[in-house]
């Protein structure tokens, strides 16, 4: 698991190896390739030595714990989107399909996990979710806006057509448009009653709706709790543009180039230029507050800075290599932790994407806002392990980052067919544009689970990890390759192999932006080992997990307090702790969790508003004055077991013990040179033979239009991975280059198009509207055609 260690240079290490590997067993990993070469050359690191130290003492019942998955029960609806509701619940949506589960005489999409029993109860949602947008309000309340319109059985357009190209009504499935919905709701916890009005989703687009068409629009707070809405689909889907491209900003009515703010301030939909200069690869644009006010876009391969009061736009750099990694090329996008030590400068961190270089299989990151005024830029981080499309960072409470779901070959979206594989027949993989599932990385207990388009992932208030979802199928398909998937997950990050674990009292249940501090205190039964270096390595920090869907958990931030602490002649610790920067752009104002962590090991998260809880400017206070610390060397924790001491403080009974563990380290450090030369040649052949083999998802140019004319691609139905662009005659795909080479194509040009005519007509009769193949330079309408499955 990558840990964000940020030296004097800048640059962040990833340390992969965690004490639950016994490490009798490290000379094993470190010669494989599971390592990627940066990381076998830090094994003197002090933390590995610490992490040898706590391998050999924690309990192995705990240990096969640690590091493992366990069943998180049947959600009933696919887990296409989630977030934490509070200590009790998490809510989970899917498109609207054909699940088992019924509600009110129809299938359900909407469902509550119970955080202590791992069971559902079913969710009434009117209208159809697919692919929408959400985010948390400052009063605890989440909210999701837009999706698609009312579809059928096979996901055909719904019974009542609305004279757009789409459905208002579906007798079958009985849901509605739900393309300009606002859903509001307020979570309840196990004491509620969940059949009141209160506990469940208010859905009325009659009463509340947007005032444009969003689907696969960003969402993202601004300081005062208001969300801006941005861009996203009308119609289209894999990509939103046609070809040529002689309307980028709305491409016949299948782009939405205008952002609009929830509350209603006011002001209309505007148009936003960034939509037009990113036109065809912007959905789901990744989209961060800055501390200055000022929001960081990012889509297709442009960045700006943008102000969302004055619509004023700041060209910052390309990203390297131009490559993309906004859907449908999906990379792992996350802010990384903010903390004292970089002084709260948000950095955005973008690995991995789809149909890339192997050379691009990298990390990047920006600060868009460096303190020391030098100009924002790009810059390379280590290489990911494997290629991975379809990635999802979870920041944990320790300030590690992790990576799950997502797989190695192909991108986001699904297809009956593509432009190398004709039929439908052939598709090896049933409908799934990605293949090569990529579980939790090999130096854990792996899933036998594949996760890949419309998975989810988020934090949990145990510290554990709910890994949900899995459908990439245009309506449920128990049977397909990659199957519309029920089952949950609970991953259970290393430090659960500590026996024991802080139990802190005193968190208040609102934080201010600034203001008078306040005492946490952990109880001595909490750690065991010397109190002063228990002290020092305890942090309070707040997490937001943020509402996930897509690889993405919009609104998630991690944000460590200020602190000093006291230590008390009983042991128990008193930490002085600051309330939030005294700048609302930092940490939006809502929901969010506090972890004590000491000596890497999380509480339980405690619940808590930070900001007014409403939607106003916030109050701030000057930044809270903390006394100094206070040591006392004589006290001690007396939690009995083991795993909440840091490794200097069990060595009372002698150095050998530590020579030991240097001297194993040292034998271990050869190892890993060799596994190094090794490790560098198999991760090179293992990605160029994942290419070779999975020819069905190479992602090529059709070669001519008269190729295209003598092998024609029939249409399919499925979601946002392909539909087509609604022109009035001619509707064309972009043609992605060869699986060798980036989105962009190998010329860095923005698209490589291969124009022909297409059909007049504007809807299949299985799909929500006229859908495309992702490859293929024209599709045609005959349902008849033998290769036409589904």
């Amino acid at each position: 698991m990558p840990k964000l260690e940020h030296s004097a240079s800048g640059t962040r290490k990833i340390l992969l190896l965690t004490a639950t590997i016994p490490f009798f067993f490290l000379s094993f990993f470190l010669a494989s390739d599971c390592f990627p070469t940066e990381t076998r050359f830090l094994m003197l690191s002090p933390l590995i030595l610490q992490a040898l130290w706590l391998a050999t003492s924690f309990s192995p019942a705990l240990a096969s714990l640690a590091g493992s998955f366990a069943d998180g029960g049947n959600t009933q609806v696919s887990a296409m989107m989630m977030f934490v509701g509070n200590q009790d619940k998490v809510y989970i949506i899917d498109k609207a399909e054909g699940n088992a589960a019924q509600i009110n005489g129809h299938p359900a999409w909407g469902a509550v996990w119970d955080f202590n029993t791992h069971q559902v109860e079913l969710m009434d949602i009117k209208t159809n979710v697919f692919c929408a947008s959400g985010m948390h309000l400052p009063n605890g309340s989440y909210v999701t806006f837009g999706g698609n319109g009312a579809i059928a059985p096979g996901g055909g357009i719904g019974s009542v057509p609305n004279g757009q190209g789409a459905a208002s009504f579906d007798a079958t499935y009985q849901d509605y448009d739900g393309s300009k919905s606002i859903r509001i709701l307020n979570p309840c916890t196990d004491s509620d009653n969940f059949n009141s009005a209160n506990c469940q989703w208010f859905d009325n687009p009659d009463v509340l709706s947007m005032q444009e068409k969003r689907w696969y629009s960003a969402a993202e707070p601004l300081g005062d709790g208001t969300v801006v809405l941005i861009g996203g689909f009308v119609n289209g889907g894999y990509i939103n543009r046609n070809t040529p491209n002689t309307d980028p900003f709305y491409e016949g009515n299948a782009s939405q180039p205008t952002f609009e703010f929830y509350p209603n301030n006011g002001r209309g939909a505007t148009l936003m230029n960034f939509m037009g200069k990113t036109s065809g690869l912007n959905a789901y644009a990744h989209s961060y507050l800055m501390a200055s006010g000022q929001m960081l876009v990012q889509a297709n391969f442009s960045t700006m800075l943008w102000d969302p009061s004055t619509n004023t736009e700041t060209d910052l750099p390309d990203m390297p290599g131009k490559v993309v990694r906004v859907y449908p090329a999906t990379g792992a996008v996350a802010m990384l932790p903010l903390t004292p030590a970089n002084n709260y400068t948000p950095t955005v961190i973008f690995c991995g994407g789809s149909d890339m270089p192997d050379t691009f299989w990298d990390c990047q990151r920006l600060t868009p806002e460096p303190v020391d005024g030098s100009a924002p830029a790009y810059v390379q981080d280590d290489d990911m392990l494997e290629g991975r499309t379809m990635g999802q960072f979870i920041i944990l409470p320790d300030g590690k980052m992790l990576v799950v779901n997502g797989g190695l070959n192909g991108t986001a979206g699904y297809a009956t067919n593509t432009g190398t594989t004709l039929s439908y027949s052939q598709m090896p993989f049933g409908m799934s544009l990605a293949s090569g599932p990529s579980m939790v990385e090999c130096w854990f207990s792996t899933s036998d689970i594949a996760r890949l388009y419309h998975s989810s992932a988020i934090l949990l208030p145990d510290a554990s990890v709910l890994i949900a979802g899995s459908n990439p199928n245009v309506d449920v398909n128990l049977t397909t390759f990659f199957p519309t998937q029920y089952q949950a997950e609970i991953f259970y990050p290393p430090y659960f192999s500590a026996t024991t674990r802080p139990v802190p009292s005193g968190i208040p249940s609102n934080l201010s932006y600034g203001g008078s501090s306040f005492d946490i205190t952990v109880p001595a039964s909490s750690y065991s080992g010397s109190s002063n270096d228990a002290a020092d390595n305890t942090t309070v920090v707040v997490v937001r997990p943020g509402w996930t869907t897509h690889g993405m958990n919009m609104g998630q931030r991690f944000l460590q307090l200020n602190n000093t602490y006291t230590v008390n002649s009983d042991g128990s610790l008193t930490l002085h702790t600051a309330q939030m920067p005294p700048n609302a752009n930092i940490f939006q104002p809502g929901p969010a969790m506090v972890f004590v962590v000491v000596n890497g090991i999380p509480s339980n998260g405690t619940f808590v508003i930070v900001g007014s809880g409403s939607v106003e400017t916030q109050p701030t206070q000057p930044a809270s004055v903390l006394p100094s610390s206070v040591r006392l060397n004589s006290a001690s924790g007396s939690a009995t077991g083991t795993g909440t001491a840091t490794s200097s403080t069990d060595h009372s009974s002698g150095s050998s013990k530590v020579a030991i563990i240097a001297s194993v380290v040292g034998a271990i450090v050869v190892l890993g040179i060799i596994g190094a030369l090794i490790g560098v040649y198999l991760s090179r052949r293992r990605r160029a033979t994942a290419r070779e083999t999975t020819k069905s998802y190479a992602m090529r140019t059709v070669s001519s239009p008269s190729a295209v004319q003598t092998n024609p691609v029939y249409m399919r139905n499925s979601d946002s991975s392909s539909f087509s662009l609604q022109q009035p005659e001619y509707n064309q795909s972009q043609q992605w280059a060869g699986s060798s080479a980036s989105l962009t194509g190998g010329d860095h040009t923005p698209y490589h198009d291969v124009p022909a005519p297409y059909m007049n007509e504007s809807r299949g009769p299985h799909g929500m509207s006229m859908e495309l193949d992702p490859y293929a330079a024209q599709s045609m309408m005959h349902t008849n055609d033998p290769r036409r499955r589904y």
